[in-house]
């Protein structure tokens, strides 16, 4: 029994910040977290606010490449920092700790699962919680079950913390309960990463973090394939590439998550993608041929990544326009991502029935996954 997936119903966060403004309200952040910690003067600070502004417009995602990034923190884009649910930085020049964090994932995550699910009067038979942002038990999905008297229909499984690539994993979870019966698999996504921004960190690795993740929140289906409209799933494969455990981390500190990422990420996926996809295309019974024709859905760890696996699979800039544009709309939506770009495809009527829908995300490990799909 082959999966479909179908029925892809995105939510916006709360709000939305212009990546243009969204880099000044960065550097007034860093610049507040200087000052308190430092007890900098209002000139000192100035100055400070200045220095990290040039260092943003050095390696910070420019708007140009993200027009808006959503998110799900009132303070982010005032610039007052003597009050806020996170980022009061006059008190807390790091933001508040984990449970202030926690406590908000929370409340965003319980709201969306009771909107998103208001007007769905069938319960599926499993649902998966796809998230890397925040942890608590019972969970939204949990209970979302528990309210609506589900708990006798409905199972409720949570993917956690393998970051961006963490939708192919959910993919894998949901193909098998379709194989073993599952009629209906639901699979949501709530990637709160505003939650975890820490001004006090002032390296250009935080600079760019901080300038390209932003939330997302979406939902999906996967279901017996009956020929009807969706994304078919042909193959799946994933592979962890060799010495590279340091190079992308997601660590849980005292006050939010924290990621690393090595300049050279882009070519470390660089260098082995193409030999990754035509082992994928193999498991479905293709050869490489079949990428002249298809339309790439390539997790946008930030611009370069597009860029990097374009070039090596030999693909024209039409072939990567989706993953482009979700980057662009939307930024890093961490493992929401792929799904947007799955259902901007899926939406699209300039891409056929029957074409190839290859796709890839990477995330900590340093893993590669990938699925190969068809547009139904």
């Amino acid at each position: 029994m082959t999966t479909l997936l179908t029925n892809f119903v995105p939510t916006a966060p709360r709000y939305a910040i212009e990546q243009a403004r969204s880099l000044e309200w960065l550097a007034l952040a860093h610049a507040e977290s200087e000052a308190v910690m430092n007890a900098l003067d209002g000139a000192e600070r100035e100055r400070f606010a200045v220095r990290i502004r040039k260092a943003l417009d050095r390696v910070a995602c420019a708007p140009s490449k993200i027009r808006r990034r959503g998110h799900s923190v009132a303070d982010i884009e005032a610039a007052r920092f003597d009050d806020g649910l996170l980022y009061d930085l006059r008190r807390h020049p790091r933001g508040r700790g984990a449970f202030a964090r926690t406590r908000l994932f929370t409340s965003v995550v319980d709201e969306y699962f009771a909107t998103t699910y208001e007007a769905e009067p069938v319960p599926p038979d499993d649902l998966v919680h796809v998230t890397c942002t925040g942890y608590v038990s019972p969970n939204g999905a949990q209970k979302l079950v528990s309210r609506r008297g589900w708990g006798a229909s409905t199972r409720v499984t949570t993917a956690y913390h393998m970051g961006c690539y963490a939708a192919l994993p959910a993919l894998r979870i949901a193909a098998g309960f379709v194989a073993t019966g599952s009629q209906r698999v639901d699979i949501a996504h709530t990637e709160l990463c505003s939650l975890h921004l820490d001004p006090g960190d002032h390296s250009l690795e935080q600079l760019v973090v901080q300038s390209l993740f932003a939330d997302g929140l979406i939902r999906y289906c996967a279901v017996p394939d009956q020929g009807t409209r969706g994304l078919r799933i042909l193959a799946l494969h994933e592979r962890i590439l060799p010495s590279s455990a340091g190079a992308m981390t997601w660590w849980p500190t005292d006050g939010s998550m924290r990621m690393s990422l090595a300049r050279d990420v882009p070519d470390r996926i660089a260098s082995g993608v193409r030999g990754f996809v035509i082992e994928l295309l193999a498991k479905a019974g293709r050869d490489v041929s079949h990428l002249r024709r298809c339309v790439l859905a390539v997790h946008p760890g930030g611009p370069k990544i597009i860029d990097r696996v374009r070039d090596a699979l030999e693909l024209d800039e039409d072939q990567v326009a989706a993953s482009r544009a979700v980057l662009f709309d939307h930024g890093n939506m961490s493992s929401a991502t792929l799904p947007h770009i799955w259902a901007r495809v899926l939406d699209d009527p300039g891409v056929p029935a029957g074409t190839l829908v290859p796709t890839m995300a990477f995330g900590p490990g340093l893993t590669v996954t990938g699925g190969l799909l068809e547009k139904r």
